[in-house]
């Protein structure tokens, strides 16, 4: 190997963390961590024998993405996100936890406290029992370590996948976490779940103070599966409460805030690899664009929604408003608002 071809190389890297979750019981009290970030290359000895990259610090301090995944979807399928995140400057913290969220079933989980997701709690308290572990995870890996000092702790954006994204888009509460600056989900609408309470066809108000990026799928089998959830009698559409919930639950007239419905795009497309084995595939509807090509629209618009709204990139938000505005063989429905 010519070591000289090396030296000073850019690339993708990421490290392993723990975060302790306050409160939960053991064995549920710990969450594994996977951190992405913009390497640098530079054929130390270190380097080469424990294979820890340095941080890139020329692109420092990078915005940060805390990625909620859908329940039982494990964290290497947003690595894809996560890669190309850190190809943009941008750090991704993927996570896995594996806890009881419910009597008997106990599975990979983004972190809710149901204590918070009732009709007198709702909206008085955070229902993500995972964020405040993970924001203080952040803060700690920014003080020590390969990714000490570059990571910006008060750019910090949520995002999600299935109930992952209800997790975002229901803590995207800057009071309750003021280094929050951005929100997104794909495959996730903020429909009140009638076993907690709630009246049916329920919305839950959305914190509406951050710019949000709501996604989801024309060939989503899940949502449409899921709605005796909220109180329909039979299966509902993929994407009904994914619009009611930017249309209804969502107050914002700041115009920096999109919905984006994709056409042939299903539940698990977001996920890359997925073995099928846990999470309910079994409902989902057969996408019809090839995933790859999904993929890759996603992390072009979520990459140019952090730019624009976390970086305040006014080239990113001109494009990424002409692009949404031209419209795209993928693009089924798009509001601002």
């Amino acid at each position: 190997m010519d070591t000289q071809a090396v030296n000073s190389t850019s690339m993708v890297r990421a490290l392993f963390s723990v975060a302790a979750v306050k409160g939960a019981q053991s064995p549920y009290d710990r969450m594994q961590l996977k951190v992405y970030y913009p390497g640098r290359y530079g054929d130390s000895l270190e380097e080469r024998n424990m294979g820890l990259i340095p941080a890139d610090d020329s692109q420092a301090p990078y915005p940060v993405l805390v990625m909620m995944p859908g329940s039982n979807c494990p964290p290497e399928g947003y690595s894809w996100l996560a890669r190309r995140l850190a190809e943009r400057g941008v750090a991704t913290v993927l996570f896995s936890w594996i806890k009881e969220d419910m009597p008997g079933y106990v599975g990979l989980s983004p972190g809710f406290e149901l204590g918070a997701l009732t009709p007198d709690s709702y909206g008085t308290r955070p229902s993500s029992s995972s964020l405040p572990s993970l924001l203080a995870a952040i803060d700690g890996l920014n003080r020590e370590g390969a990714l000490a000092g570059c990571l910006d702790t008060e750019r910090v954006v949520i995002g999600g996948h299935s109930a992952g994204g209800i997790a975002a888009l229901l803590n995207a509460n800057p009071e309750w976490f003021p280094q929050l600056k951005a929100v997104f989900s794909y495959a996730a609408h903020s429909g009140a779940s009638t076993a907690l309470g709630f009246a049916e066809d329920t919305l839950l108000a959305l914190p509406s103070q951050l710019p949000c990026l709501i996604m989801g799928g024309t060939r989503d089998g899940v949502i449409a599966a899921s709605s005796h959830r909220y109180g329909d009698d039979t299966d509902s559409t993929p994407t009904v409460r994914i619009e009611r919930t930017f249309r209804e639950a969502l107050q914002s007239a700041r115009g920096d805030s999109h919905l984006v419905l994709v056409e042939g795009a299903n539940h698990f497309c977001f996920l890359a690899p997925d073995d099928g084995c846990t999470g309910r595939p079994f409902l989902d509807w057969e996408a019809t664009h090839d995933g790859d090509a999904l993929r890759d629209f996603f992390g072009e618009l979520i990459g140019l929604f952090i730019d624009a709204s976390v970086r305040e990139d006014s080239a990113a938000q001109r494009q990424l408003n002409t692009w949404l505005d031209a419209g795209s063989p993928m693009i089924a429905l798009h509001e601002r608002k």
